[in-house]
């Protein structure tokens, strides 16, 4: 019975692998620097989320429904890249307009981390001179998220 799920698995896996390859070499390319800067995005995406969720746990404005709209904006936002990577390729331009979204993309998913982070109170986890720093880089970030989970909260309550 476990020689069936190891094949079962070993043909599952292969399946994927046939999918998944030729489908980020055709959406996003397949030099080593794509594959970084995607994995890169794709690291920082998840401590995105865990920052985010762990900040709306404290603060109670966890709402699922706004959970499973992350999910698909991040789809969005990483079909960006490949866009940008499809257009590089109609206009025979290196990577330049995916490594500017790719980055762009970047920029923001790491100041929304960091924002989260602060939000959660790991704050404290950094040197004073360092988190306000941090805390004047993501000010606006900051602030916005603040604002929509007050609004989140207020909804929860019943509130207008």
């Amino acid at each position: 019975m476990d020689k069936i799920y190891t094949q079962t698995g070993a043909i599952i896996s292969g399946i994927i692998g046939a999918i998944v390859g030729p489908s980020f070499k055709f959406l996003y390319g397949d030099s080593h620097v794509v594959g970084s800067v995607m994995t890169a995005l794709i690291f920082f995406i998840v401590m995105d989320w865990i920052s985010g969720t762990r900040a709306a746990k404290k603060d109670n404005t966890y709402v699922s429904k706004y959970g499973i709209d992350g999910i698909f904006r991040t789809f969005f936002v990483l079909a960006l890249p490949a866009g940008g990577h499809l257009l590089d390729v109609v206009l025979g331009a290196p990577d330049v307009i995916f490594g500017m979204l790719a980055f762009g993309v970047l920029y923001h998913t790491l100041q929304s981390m960091t924002a989260n982070a602060i939000r959660a109170g790991w704050g404290d986890s950094f040197p004073d001179w360092i988190l306000t720093r941090i805390t004047d880089w993501v000010k606006e970030e900051l602030e916005s998220k603040l604002k929509r989970a007050a609004n989140r909260k207020n909804e929860l309550e019943g509130g207008e």
